[in-house]
């Protein structure tokens, strides 16, 4: 799917040295969480399209796009506050998350430049980090029965 940025967005993605680099926030939305988690990797807190994102660091490896796999992502989030080792004990490891990518510019924190949604998985936690998988599920992959009769799950018919 094409991208349609503002004009000031392809500005700096084609300079060499850019005049406002794009900020990347995330927003975790989780059917046991009454609001979403949104962060924003920069260093002051970002209201984008009246939503205030909390400025902490957080690594993100946005998806790939090789031949013959499911497009993956990373994500690592600062283990800041207590607020999202709550949330992952109350969710069951946070099983049904979703994770939506944003990319705006400071100048225009309006103007969402990316926008993409996926699911969260994989979630761990350690005492400086939150990390999961971004992607999304493989549903051609998946059983579409819950017994398959093979010669592993009934040898008597072989």
């Amino acid at each position: 799917m094409p991208r349609s940025y503002s004009p000031n967005a392809r500005r700096n993605l084609l300079a060499t040295s850019a005049d406002e680099p794009f900020l990347v926030a995330i927003e975790i939305t989780h059917p046991d969480l009454a609001v979403p988690a949104r962060f924003v990797n920069d260093s002051q807190n970002v209201t984008i399209t009246g939503a205030e994102f909390f400025a902490t660091a957080f690594n993100l490896v946005l998806p790939d796009d090789q031949q013959d796999q499911v497009p993956q992502a990373r994500l690592e989030v600062d283990n800041i506050g207590r607020e999202l080792t709550q949330w992952l004990e109350v969710s069951q490891g946070g099983k049904g998350a979703k994770c939506r990518i944003l990319q705006v510019l400071r100048s225009q924190p309006d103007v969402i430049e990316f926008d993409m949604t996926l699911d969260l998985s994989e979630l761990a936690i350690t005492n400086e980090v939150v990390s999961g998988a971004l992607g999304f599920k493989n549903t051609l992959m998946q059983s579409a029965v819950t017994v398959r009769y093979d010669p592993s799950t009934a040898p008597g018919l072989w």
